[in-house]
């Protein structure tokens, strides 16, 4: 007899049909609803029958879900996005084949979640934990594909996942207050250097280096920035480079779209950079070449960013190999969580924090930076009690 639950969790009230599944391990199989009518219609018209394959579908195992959902992502675009770029189905393909590899040994339509817990525990054991979880991801999305077709009667993956991290994942490296201003103080000697040659590069390296610092967007986005966007103090990020580096597409996500307020200082240099560029070039770049084209993230990174680290002392001592090298202390990518930090100092609201790191949703602020967030208000709930006691 199939019975319904409420449950209420981060992502809301959702209602779950258990009802009996001869193929299941347990007996019963589990069905999940946004709405009680919805439950209601699912009990009393199929949750006594075994979940099937919709009429006419050919596609009954899963290597023929796996490439439907491949064909739907690149041509189409899955619940009405965009088609995903060329560099993302490189890896999407890449995990599609680590999903067909798995020993199924079921079609399609009769998996049930202890087959997808099993699938979950093959991924952990065989492949890296980052890796198994982008895998089960993908996993998910297909099955979510499937079901919006009709092809299969619930999401048989739903609950089983993976956590992004461990408590032995490195936390995240975040440069000091103190460490960006010897930065950007870096950066402005270098711009003002006795070498022409340095000048000249220093030049556009400069306002780059503050853009970043003072908005933490992603590399891929503030290298392309479209020169348009620049305007009444503020920054508007809509494009970024392609994984690959070698087209401008579409921000990461829909979210990554937004505009960012700028200092001051940081506005007026891009500014007077913007009116003193006569660089030509067909996309509107804040930052273009000498050729009109798109500064590499490879060569900001290491002719940039990590001359400026070392002109501000910012190195580090490691070894490689038996030998001990010199190497910079951060990575462009830091400047984005230096951001992120000042955010969470000054307790700016969690929500505006999402919007301004462009991130698609609040879990992944929170997976990111919860740590941080957590410290400040451990922080300030301790100067709360010293100040009650003192009072």
């Amino acid at each position: 007899m199939a019975d319904i639950r409420k449950r209420t969790g981060s992502k809301g009230t959702t209602y779950q049909v258990r009802f009996p599944d001869p193929s299941a391990k347990s007996g019963y199989s589990y069905a999940t609803f946004d709405t009680r009518k919805e439950a209601l219609e699912f009990r009393d018209g199929s949750a006594n029958q075994k979940p099937h394959i919709s009429r006419g579908s050919e596609i009954r195992t899963v290597e023929q879900a796996v490439d439907k959902w491949l064909d739907v992502c690149e041509k189409e675009g899955r619940d009405g996005r965009d088609p995903v770029t060329a560099y993302t189905m490189v890896g999407y393909r890449h995990r599609a084949e680590i999903i067909k590899s798995y020993p199924w040994g079921k079609r399609l339509h009769d998996l049930s979640a202890p087959d997808v817990i099993e699938f979950r525990s093959w991924l952990l054991q065989n492949r890296s934990r980052d890796q198994a979880r982008k895998v089960l991801s993908s996993f998910h999305s297909l099955v979510l594909e499937m079901v919006n077709r009709g092809v299969l009667a619930h999401d048989v993956a739903s609950g089983v996942g993976i956590r992004g991290g461990s408590r032995y994942d490195e936390p995240v490296s975040i440069p000091s207050e103190y460490e960006v201003r010897e930065l950007l103080a870096a950066a402005d000697r270098l711009a003002n250097s006795r070498n022409r040659q340095t000048q000249r590069t220093w030049e556009r390296y400069r306002p780059i280096l503050y853009l970043a610092a003072d908005t933490g967007m992603r590399p891929q986005e503030y290298l392309v920035a479209a020169r348009s966007k620049l305007k009444d103090g503020t920054i508007e990020v809509d494009r970024a480079l392609d994984g690959g580096g070698n087209e401008i597409s579409v921000t990461k996500s829909p979210s990554g779209r937004r505009v960012i307020d700028l200092s001051p200082e940081t506005y007026d240099m891009l500014a007077q950079y913007a009116r003193k560029v006569h660089a030509k070039n067909p996309h509107d770049l804040l930052f273009p070449t000498s050729t009109g084209n798109w500064q590499s993230i490879k060569h900001w990174r290491n002719r940039g960013f990590a001359a400026a680290c070392e002109e501000a002392g910012l190195m580090e001592s490691i070894d490689d190999g038996g030998e001990t090298i010199l190497r910079p202390k951060y990575v462009p990518y830091d400047l984005r969580h230096f951001y992120a930090s000042m955010l969470i100092e000054q307790r700016v609201n969690l929500k505006l924090i999402q919007y301004l790191m462009g991130h698609r949703d609040i879990q992944t602020t929170l997976s990111v930076y919860g740590h941080l967030i957590e410290r400040v208000e451990m922080r300030s709930e301790r100067n709360t009690g010293l100040i009650a006691r003192l009072g």
